[in-house]
């Protein structure tokens, strides 16, 4: 028996960093939802006690590094299942990113084994088990749109925006989401932007105030750290863009855009200097 999971990108519509914890980690509010640009996972069980996993792409980790493989290990361990996986994991959303790539194959993971070994775990029990791989995981579990507090992992969810189009842009960077935290100071930030607002904005299917709610703090060092991140905002605002901001700690820019007939300048555009421009669909 095979298995299927699709594990979607997640984009940040908000995220605030409102102080630093004592376990240093970051106390985060954010409101995140997800938009149809995915990795595929198909699973199937393999007679001996193993994990393996393969991918058309050359540039991640088939190892203990990818998320995917942990998921694996986790829910093996933690349910003493004594069989083993094969994960053939089909990527499309970019590395290092903002996007959750990593963690919503992680999530995907999980979800699926759980099915192919009939293990029955509530969600919720799977949101515990994606926290102890990461912030983003719990969500990308769920999927749909959500607050998240915490480190990310206490999810509260929310209706989906209003439907649009999303240009995602990925200049050729990687950007280190421990490098920007590290090198960010609550006390700098003059305005937090407010998630009441933007729920608001949601609740009232207000594409316009979405827009304008449209609010990440890591951008006051993401910018300065890459000018290609800054030229990237800049040009898809200057393209025509309703909503521009960067995702997660960067580096990836994404456009939120109501009108079908913008598309082909904004991507053309942005095609002219950037090689990784996406245009999907919000989940809803």
């Amino acid at each position: 028996m095979k298995i299927y999971e699709k594990a979607p990108a997640k984009i940040n519509l908000l995220l605030d960093v409102l102080r630093k914890r004592e376990d240093g980690f970051h106390e985060v509010e954010m409101i995140m939802t997800m938009v149809d640009l995915a990795d595929r996972l198909e699973m199937q069980e393999l007679p001996r006690d193993t994990i393996i996993i393969s991918s058309q792409a050359g540039y991640i980790p088939l190892d203990e590094k990818n998320l995917a493989f942990q998921a694996a290990r986790l829910i093996k361990d933690r349910y003493d299942v004594r069989k083993g996986v094969y994960i053939h994991l089909d990527k499309k959303i970019p590395v290092a990113a903002g996007l959750a790539g990593g963690s919503s194959d992680a999530a995907a993971a999980l979800r699926g084994l759980n099915r192919l070994w009939g293990l029955n775990i509530p969600e919720e029990e799977l949101c515990t088990l994606g926290a102890e791989l990461g912030s983003d995981v719990p969500f990308c579990v769920t999927g749909g749109t959500a607050i998240a507090t915490g480190r990310g992992e206490r999810l509260e969810p929310i209706e989906s925006p209003p439907q649009c189009w999303v240009v995602l842009a990925k200049p050729p960077i990687n950007v280190s989401t421990a490098d920007v935290y590290g090198k960010f100071r609550v006390a700098g930030i003059g305005q937090h932007p407010s998630a009441a607002d933007m729920v608001s904005a949601i609740q009232r299917g207000s594409f316009a105030d979405v827009c304008g709610g449209l609010g990440n703090v890591l951008e006051s060092v993401t910018l300065d750290l890459y000018p290609e991140v800054r030229q990237l905002k800049e040009s898809m605002i200057r393209l025509g863009a309703d909503g521009v901001l960067m995702s997660g700690s960067g580096p990836t820019v994404f456009g939120l855009v109501s009108k079908e007939g913008k598309l082909p300048r904004i991507y053309n555009g942005l095609r002219g200097f950037c090689k990784e421009v996406y245009v999907v669909r919000m989940l809803t």
